[in-house]
């Protein structure tokens, strides 16, 4: 390799590392594009995933939710035929429910007792 005038071999040699930096520069560049794709590959299956996971997640609550209006009526069923069976029951002789007792009579039960 000849020297053209005016270079030395130290300018000649800067230059080769710079090519050599350049070049190399050039190949991370693109093993990181490609590390980059992979990674982003790794994102959209969690992405997917999680995304699945939702939608069951939301499926799931709404069948909580349907369960929780069946379970809310039919305590409130419940609750209407112990009101009427309450209701309907026969009162004593003091006119008191047969199944009802008031605070004196518990009172005189427990000293009895």
């Amino acid at each position: 390799m000849r020297e053209p005038a005016g270079e030395n071999a130290l300018d000649l040699a800067a230059k080769r590392l710079d090519r050599a930096v350049a070049l190399l520069e050039q190949r991370l560049a693109a093993k990181g594009a490609t590390r980059s794709g992979e990674t982003g590959g790794l994102f959209d299956q969690d992405s997917s995933k999680l995304s699945a996971e939702l939608d069951q997640a939301r499926a799931r609550e709404k069948e909580l939710e349907a369960a929780g209006a069946e379970a809310s009526a039919a305590l409130g069923r419940a609750i209407a035929e112990i009101k009427t069976a309450l209701a309907s029951a026969p009162a004593d002789d003091d006119g008191h429910q047969a199944d009802e007792i008031d605070d004196e009579e518990a009172e005189d039960q427990a000293q009895e007792a």
